[in-house]
């Protein structure tokens, strides 16, 4: 009997397959252990695995957001990136990032006074506090309120609010597509103060190039300047994920920190550096030539 095809995400053989459409004719197999939650939230499938070699996961629709192994290559990157480059970041906002990563890593900055969290979905909060401590450590800070709504109605209204906006989004295929239009990165530049920063969740340049490009020109209309950076993590779609960095003024250089992390910053990383903030912004060619003609 010929083996049925598997068109979705799902465990077969005791293997967890990423299949999606974002990124056809591939696909991420992960050995699991055991399923420690599985469940509907008003917007998405939510589950959580204890798998053999990368520790606990969490998938939304089928796509998965987190592994225990590999998770501080991309919460590292996208917070200290846009907090490196800003001379003081006090008041931070972070849209999405429910599981609490991007949280963890925004607090171990000392200048940082107060951090506002704004995810849609209340049960990704909910089970990152159960079963992924060591991302939800992050809410427990009393500089941190955590608030479950739409991001893009949060911010709508604000002016000069935040010195640094980070945007960690899952893809634009799901509930977290009115974060990457038009709309939502003018909401952004107005909530900025003036010298702020914000980065974003910015795809894939080995499979999602030409919306990487759209979205940098929709941004070059908008802030003072915007440039493209990405980090290695095996879990993600062909290993690799990218962040748009923009300013809301102009003059602003990315590629350089504008701060060293202190040694207990440091000693507490797992993947970012100085060196490694340096070169997260060398592009292979193909990607250079379509993002920096």
């Amino acid at each position: 009997m010929a083996e049925k095809e598997l068109t979705e995400a799902g465990v077969v053989g005791g293997w967890y397959l990423e299949i999606n459409d974002q990124w056809p004719g591939q696909a991420m197999g992960i050995k699991v252990k055991s399923k420690l939650f599985e469940g509907k939230s008003d917007y998405q499938d939510v589950r959580v695995f204890e798998t053999e070699t990368y520790g606990k996961m969490m998938t939304l629709d089928g796509v998965i957001q987190s592994t225990q192994r590999d998770e501080f290559s991309y919460h590292e990157m996208i917070a200290h990136l846009p907090l490196f480059s800003h001379p003081n970041p006090e008041h931070i906002c972070v849209i999405g990032g429910g599981d609490g990563g991007v949280l963890r890593e925004v607090m171990k900055h000392p200048s940082v006074k107060t951090a506002i969290l704004c995810d849609i979905d209340a049960v990704v909060i909910e089970q990152s506090k159960v079963h992924l401590k060591h991302l939800a450590c992050g809410f427990e800070d009393p500089r941190a309120e955590v608030l479950v709504g739409d991001g893009l109605e949060f911010l709508k209204g604000k002016t000069a609010a935040y010195d640094v906006i980070i945007v960690d989004s899952s893809d634009p295929d799901g509930p977290a597509g009115s974060l990457f239009g038009e709309e939502f990165y003018k909401v952004v530049h107005a909530a900025l103060k003036p010298g702020g920063v914000t980065c974003s969740q910015g795809e894939c340049m080995w499979l999602h190039l030409p919306l990487i490009k759209s979205m940098m020109a929709c941004c070059r209309g908008i802030f003072g300047d915007v440039d493209y950076a990405y980090t290695c993590i095996p879990t993600y779609p062909s290993g690799q994920i990218g962040f748009m960095l923009c300013s809301k003024d102009s003059g602003k250089t990315f590629r350089s920190p504008l701060r060293e992390p202190t040694t207990a910053q440091q000693d507490s990383m797992q993947y970012y550096s100085t060196e490694i903030h340096r070169a997260a912004f060398v592009l292979p060619e193909f990607a250079r030539k379509e993002l920096r003609p």
